[in-house]
């Protein structure tokens, strides 16, 4: 029953690309606005940039890379993979020129495409991350975005010290996950 139940949150939560208060809560933007501490402004923007990027990447890129774009308060992670060093850096490039971009973080690695078994299986870390966060009473959950690649989670967010603290602590020990890359901004 609880691998079922993973799965299809896995699902859920792939299909909403990290709004995971609207799987939580059940209610829309607004409600994911609400507890989000990005400004309306920057949670619209981000939006845009993960669209213009991916439009980008597919257009210059339309085989043999797998990226993943995620933006949060501007800030831009790319994971994934590509063929070549060459690929990786042009696709880094390409994002970082669009508008609003603030920084970027490119994690792409120069491997083969994923297979769909290490994507399903890089979902149910995410989702089992997620779940893991709202059991903790150390902090929100609504606060942390949480991206899984290969194994290698990615923990985004504006956070206190003590809650990427906390979350590291929680998604470095849940089954898995191989590491944890912490690319948050701090209030204290």
């Amino acid at each position: 029953m609880r691998l079922v139940s993973l799965i299809l949150l896995a699902v859920l939560s792939g299909a909403l690309s990290g709004c995971f208060p609207v799987v939580a809560i059940g209610m829309g933007a607004g409600v994911v606005m609400s507890q989000d501490r990005r400004t309306g402004g920057a949670f619209v923007e981000d939006e845009g940039i993960e669209l213009k990027a991916l439009d980008r990447i597919a257009k210059q890129y339309p085989a043999n890379v797998h990226a993943i774009v995620t933006s949060f308060n501007r800030n831009v992670l790319i994971s994934g993979e590509v063929p070549s060093e060459a690929v990786k850096s042009e696709i880094g490039k390409l994002v970082y020129g669009i508008e609003n971009v603030r920084n970027v973080n490119n994690e792409l690695v120069i491997a083969g495409m994923s297979s769909v078994t290490q994507r399903s299986s890089d979902s149910l870390i995410t989702s089992d991350v997620k779940l893991r966060f709202l059991k903790d009473h150390r902090f929100s959950a609504e606060h942390i975005k949480v991206v899984t690649e290969s194994g290698t989670v990615f923990l985004m967010g504006i956070v206190k010290r003590a809650e990427a603290a906390a979350s590291t602590e929680i998604a470095s020990t849940t089954g898995g996950v191989m590491r944890v890359i912490k690319l948050f901004e701090y209030l204290d």
